[in-house]
């Protein structure tokens, strides 16, 4: 009896894989235009949903795990690691047998190159470093023969594998130059890139050579731009393509698609993204912390949410609440602080006996530039943000930015004040911490600094205890939220849908930036092709 019921598990195990069908190109919609193809010099999804199939990591959360942690983490060009006893060096044993799409080999020198490019060692330089700040604590990478790297750290940094398993950090080619990177990437992993063409299309092909047996399944990926949100629903819809662009779809569209297509399967989750207000504090009159603490006290976060997402999203602090998140603020510790209690009437009387102090009113009112991003998740939160800011006297005009041009614009803190959508690599707070809110950090856009504040990141960073980790996580949340650093509107939950004979794929609860590897998803479309 026992053989049997072994028999029976193992062929209902096994169905799966003799189901899968390999061929077919994979239609997904993209949203806006990407400023170039080179993950490493990037900062949104825009980049990192189509280029994570181009490329491998050391090591990669589990792809089917929708929730990411520390212990999600798998290896992939790495095939193990290990600390040392004093927990600064972290040495890793690399897969033999893996080549670039132009026939390389990769080997432990093209870990080093990536690295030092990052650290900004390298002649061979990035023209921009969004995650410079996450390896200030990477002191040096030596190489071992071709198949061992070291990467040597000044102190101990229990996460410091959150950095290396984001979609965020692939490896890149030593021999191929930065440059080329950003219009034509090579990877060693399921797809090769084809091309990217502005306005049009980003397309992948399968990786004939890929080191993994049997995978990807796909012939291809195609994304197509239809940055009109409207269009692109109407397009899915209709069946012209396979899946939305992640976590693109408001909740009232995703409601419309459900109707019109019943047989799709759509997702409502938080993303790990914060819809922000930054106040660039080097511009006079905004010198002034009041004029931001103003600014936050008017936000009336319900609306958004209720508007926005039929009251589905999440207010919260930096970090990402429970229980999607491991590490946010509960609700008791974050309606306690200021703007957040609810008491949308008495917080904006606060706001306006603040500006009146500044000598705003009525007839003395504040005009100002609020600069966003020219996609739909920034604009749509920034005509409600300016509605409420007239509230107390402030009087903001729209300066809409395109994808290619923003990040730069933020870099440089060419804007006063600006709605940004502020996207974590992975759910984990030296992540956040590191590049967001650090005297310095890369993407500090507000140019928020707290030595106090640094010292605590530092403390929680080498701390190996979960509970007393998250203890000082939630008091560096608290302070920051307390401190208008970078006031948090709201968390948005918003939707992914795929159609019905799209296959095998996990969309992250907590990781927008991590899940796209896309090698074992598969279709299976009926017999007539696609509507």
């Amino acid at each position: 009896m026992r053989s049997i019921l072994a028999l029976l598990a193992a062929l209902l195990l096994a169905a799966p894989a003799q189901a899968q069908h390999d061929g077919g190109i994979l239609r997904i919609l993209h949203r806006d235009s990407p400023g170039d193809m080179s993950i490493h010099e990037e900062t949104s999804n825009s980049v990192v949903t189509p280029m994570m199939g181009v490329f491998n990591n050391l090591i990669i959360y589990d792809q089917h795990i929708p929730q990411n942690s520390l212990d999600t983490i798998r290896p992939e060009l790495a095939t193990a690691w290990s600390w040392s006893a004093d927990r600064t060096e972290l040495t890793f044993k690399l897969r033999q047998g893996v080549g670039w799409h132009d026939g390389k080999p990769f080997t432990a020198a093209d870990v080093k190159c990536t690295w030092d490019r990052v650290m900004g060692v390298s002649a061979d330089k990035l023209r921009i470093n969004p995650r410079e700040g996450w390896f200030k604590n990477l002191s040096a990478i030596d190489t071992k023969a071709d198949d061992e790297v070291v990467f040597r750290l000044k102190r101990p940094q229990p996460s410091f594998l959150a950095f290396l398993a984001a979609g965020y950090s692939p490896v890149y080619p030593c021999h191929v130059p930065a440059a080329q990177m950003r219009v034509r990437p090579i990877g060693t992993g399921p797809y090769r890139f084809v091309e990217y063409r502005r306005n049009e299309t980003i397309k992948l092909e399968r990786n004939k050579d890929y080191w993994k047996p049997g995978l990807p399944h796909l012939d291809g990926i195609e994304y197509t731009i239809v940055p009109n949100r409207s269009t692109a629903a109407l397009s899915f819809v209709a069946g012209k393509f396979d899946m939305t662009f992640p976590y693109e779809m408001p909740v009232p569209v995703v409601n419309d698609i459900q109707q019109q297509a019943p047989a799709a399967h759509c997702e409502i989750l938080p993303n790990n993204l914060s819809v922000n207000l930054l106040v660039n504090r080097a511009n006079p009159p905004f010198d002034k912390p009041e004029l931001g603490r103003a600014m936050a006290l008017t936000l009336d976060r319900k609306t958004f949410i209720d508007i926005l997402s039929e009251g589905k999203s999440d207010q919260g602090g930096a970090l990402l609440p429970p229980p999607a998140g491991v590490w946010g603020l509960p609700p008791d510790m974050l309606h306690a602080l200021p703007g957040y209690n609810g008491d949308t009437a008495g917080n904006r009387a606060e706001a306006r006996r603040i500006m009146e102090g500044l000598g705003y009113g009525p007839d003395k009112r504040l005009s100002v530039k609020l600069s966003t991003r020219n996609v739909p998740q920034h604009r749509d939160p920034s005509v409600i943000l300016i509605d409420q800011l007239k509230q107390i006297y402030v009087d903001a005009e729209l300066e809409l930015i395109e994808t290619a041009i923003w990040p730069v614009r933020l870099t440089k803190r060419d804007y006063t004040l600006a709605l940004n959508l502020t996207g974590s690599g992975g759910d984990d707070p030296d992540i956040q911490f590191y590049e967001n809110y650090v005297c310095g950090a890369s993407r500090n856009f507000s140019g928020y600094c707290n030595k106090e504040i640094d010292a605590l990141v530092d403390r929680q960073s080498v701390e190996t205890d979960f509970a007393a980790r998250r203890t000082l996580v939630r008091d560096i949340d608290r302070r920051l939220q307390a401190d208008f650093a970078r006031p948090i509107v709201y968390l948005p939950r918003s939707g992914t849908c795929t159609q019905p004979w799209v296959k095998n794929l996990t969309i992250m609860g907590n990781g927008m930036y991590t899940g796209w590897r896309m090698e074992d998803v598969w279709l299976d479309l009926p017999a007539a092709g696609r509507p």
